[in-house]
């Protein structure tokens, strides 16, 4: 699954009077950070990963590819703006057609992103917006290769609302990683997560 990355700045607050000619000069240069990203796809990129709407628009209109057209390591725009929290976005991405279900290079799908960041309003978005019942619940299993379905991200984070908005969505809080491990046992013991994950797998055996 992505991470996030640092946008390109100044290292410090120094300035010499050669400070003008050197930030000259890093202009000129490409940005290294980009480099990678096939010619056609750096708008999409750029405007997906800062989020800015208008740009990102204006980006969509002019790509002629694949919206699920993977934009680095296998993320697709919509993998993107789910890992940045950009619900307008997600929200545009969604309503042009991209799909919930695709993977990148991890295995890892948009919704393990979202609940990755405690996105709650885009993991519930995500949610809504697949096709039928039987998409959401190959979301709710859908594992990376860690073994972690997005729960696991979510208790990861001990984000709370997210934790909750996956189980009331059928998601399992039994499900083992590739390392034996259950959701339940990513956050921090007496916690409210925790809490809550202990109810739902009490409530799977039928305690």
């Amino acid at each position: 699954m992505a991470v996030q990355r640092g946008r390109n700045g100044m290292m410090g607050e120094e300035e010499d009077e050669g400070g003008l000619f050197e930030e000259e000069e890093l202009e000129l240069e490409e940005d290294p950070s980009d480099s990678h990203i096939p010619l056609h796809l750096r708008d999409l990129f750029n405007a997906a990963e800062r989020g800015e709407i208008n740009a990102f628009r204006l980006a969509l209109d002019n790509f002629n590819g694949n919206i699920d057209e993977p934009l680095e390591d296998g993320d697709t725009a919509l993998h993107l703006t789910c890992l940045y929290g950009h619900l307008a976005c997600v929200e545009l991405l969604l309503e042009r057609g991209a799909s919930v279900e695709a993977k990148d290079e991890d295995g890892a799908l948009p919704l393990h992103d979202a609940c990755a960041g405690g996105y709650t309003e885009i993991v519930r978005l995500l949610i809504n917006s697949a096709p039928e019942p039987e998409c959401v619940k190959r979301m709710m299993e859908s594992f990376d290769e860690e073994g972690d379905v997005p729960l696991h991200h979510a208790a990861r984070g001990e984000h709370v609302d997210v934790i909750k908005l996956l189980l009331a969505s059928g998601a399992s809080a039994m499900t083992r990683n590739l390392y034996g491990r259950m959701p339940s046992e990513l956050v921090e013991p007496e916690s409210e997560a925790c809490r809550i994950l202990q109810e739902a797998i009490d409530a799977e055996l039928g305690r």
